[in-house]
C-alpha cells in the first residue's frame, strides 16, 4: 500500500502517544516474534517496536525485514524505534485522510 506524506504525518501523529509493544533484539525476527508481530499489527493497525541493536546498518534491515515479511509500512523511525501501519481490511480502526 502506497501511502501519501500527509498520510504518513497523520499516521505518525497517532503514534506519538504510543508505547512500543513490539521489541526485536540482537537475535533478529525469529518465526516466533513475526507471529506476535503479525497478531498484534492486526488488532492495532499502527505499532510502534523497538529495535534492541546497537549497528545502525543492522538494525536498518531489520526493519526492512521486518517490513517485508510482516507486508507493513514503515511510517516513521526515530532512533531505535519504528512506527509500522497496516490496515485490517476486516475491521479498520485507523481512518486515512484521503489521497488527493
Amino acid at each position: 500500500m502506497d501511502l501519501t506524506e500527509a498520510q504518513k504525518r497523520y499516521l505518525r501523529g497517532l503514534a506519538h502517544k504510543l508505547k512500543p509493544v513490539i521489541m526485536v533484539g540482537g537475535a533478529g525476527i525469529s518465526d516466533s516474534l513475526l507471529k506476535e508481530f503479525d497478531s498484534t499489527i492486526n488488532h492495532h493497525e499502527l505499532v510502534k517496536v523497538r529495535f534492541r541493536v546497537t549497528d545502525r546498518q543492522q538494525r536498518d534491515d531489520l526493519i526492512a525485514d521486518l517490513c517485508v515479511r510482516g507486508s507493513a509500512n514503515l511510517i516513521g523511525r526515530t532512533g531505535h524505534t519504528a512506527v509500522l501501519y497496516r490496515p485490517n481490511p476486516e475491521a479498520a480502526k485507523v481512518q486515512l485522510p484521503r489521497s488527493k
